[in-house]
């Protein structure tokens, strides 16, 4: 992400960087602050309830005196970089009144996108490049392991000792996921732990401590519940009516879980006349070690929920489609490509997927495929 946000360093705008937590972002953070070669810098984590002190005051002026006094030089270009924004309630005000009456670069993180466009939307309008980071992709996750393998970008040129060599990581992968911590550990145990852990952090200082859920047991039902139901559509009502609550409360919490970036709602794809099933979205986890270590659900939805996070990366528009006959395409990426997920892919896959993207008129379709194929328009995983 560095790459992409290198050519605004310079710029006026406030570089905001959101992401589920233990993604990297403080490290994130850390690297650029590094990179800024002006002597002239601050960085404060605001989990730290003191570091949040110094903007609990009304009067803005005040808060600048504050940061002078723990060095920043306001006569001159300035870089102040704030780790967990979401903390701090009249942050947007205040970054706002500094951008506008001194030379100041904001580097900022959080962890909750619901917070951040709200608090943001009117404040930093304009003034600011907002980046999402997510757990690592697979050519990420190969970096992180110190393999050194070049994979070919046409599925029809891996062969299959190629495939073997590569899958073995691609098996860890989607098992443990990418959350950098996880897998820079090297035994399963370790990497279980860990993934409990990141989740005790999302529950306890996301969850717990941003919202004020009233039955904390309802929230960690919810969450088990949508995990057992990935890749499936979201049926509201029944699953208001399962754990008890109203509908409006069931989609509140819901929003919640999205804005955390703990799950993702894909929408279905209606650029079709066919009558199609339009309300309902399909849900996904954003790691599919979390999902497999909590959830132990059946290895087809697994990989589909990998396949969904490989997508959703590249920074294009996902989603489904689905006929009231019960005809469906897993993804519609971009609007143009056509994906299906399979474990292994058969000529009758191929056949029906081509059939039905022709009569959307899309420009290209493929299968993505668990395992070995010889078959044409079939790619892998880690291909992605």
């Amino acid at each position: 992400m560095f790459s992409q946000i290198s050519p605004y360093l310079d710029s006026k705008e406030a570089i905001v960087v959101t992401g589920m937590r233990r993604v990297g972002k403080t490290s994130l953070l850390r690297y650029i602050f590094e990179k800024i070669k002006s002597s002239n810098k601050l960085f404060l984590d605001l989990q730290n309830p003191l570091n949040q002190k110094y903007f609990d005051n009304d009067n803005y002026e005040m808060v600048k005196k504050n940061l002078a006094f723990l060095g920043v030089d306001f006569s001159k270009r300035a870089y102040l970089f704030l780790d967990e924004i979401q903390l701090v309630k009249t942050l947007p005000s205040v970054v706002k009144y500094l951008m506008d009456n001194y030379d100041i670069k904001f580097f900022l993180t959080g962890s909750v996108s619901f917070y951040l466009k709200n608090f943001f939307t009117e404040s930093l309008t304009g003034r600011k490049y907002l980046f999402e980071l997510y757990p690592l992709n697979f050519e990420e996750f190969l970096k992180f392991k110190g393999a050194d393998i070049q994979i070919p970008k046409t599925s029809s040129d891996i062969t299959q000792p190629m495939f073997d060599t590569v899958n073995v990581l691609f098996d860890e992968y989607v098992n443990y996921g990418g959350f950098p911590e996880v897998v820079l550990q090297s035994s399963a145990d370790a990497k279980n732990k860990y993934l409990d852990d990141v989740f005790t952090s999302y529950f306890q200082l996301e969850v717990m401590r941003l919202r004020d859920f009233r039955k904390n047991t309802v929230i960690q039902e919810l969450i088990l519940l949508l995990m057992q139901r990935v890749g499936s559509n979201l049926d509201i009502s029944k699953l208001a009516s399962e754990l008890g609550i109203s509908r409006l409360t069931l989609m509140d919490y819901i929003s919640f879980l999205e804005g955390s970036y703990f799950i993702s709602l894909v929408k279905p794809f209606s650029g079709s006349r066919d009558i199609e099933i339009r309300k309902s979205p399909k849900i996904y986890i954003c790691d599919t070690g979390i999902l497999n270590h909590f959830a132990k659900i059946d290895d087809a939805r697994l990989f589909e929920n990998c396949v969904y996070n490989l997508l959703k990366t590249r920074g294009k528009k996902v989603n489904y489609y689905k006929r009231k006959s019960g005809v469906e395409i897993d993804f519609i990426y971009d609007e143009k490509t056509a994906i299906d997920v399979k474990l292994n892919a058969a000529q009758g896959d191929l056949n029906k997927l081509k059939r039905v993207s022709d009569e959307l008129k899309l420009k290209e379709a493929f299968l993505v495929s668990r395992k070995y194929s010889t078959k044409d328009l079939v790619r892998y995983g880690f291909t992605l």
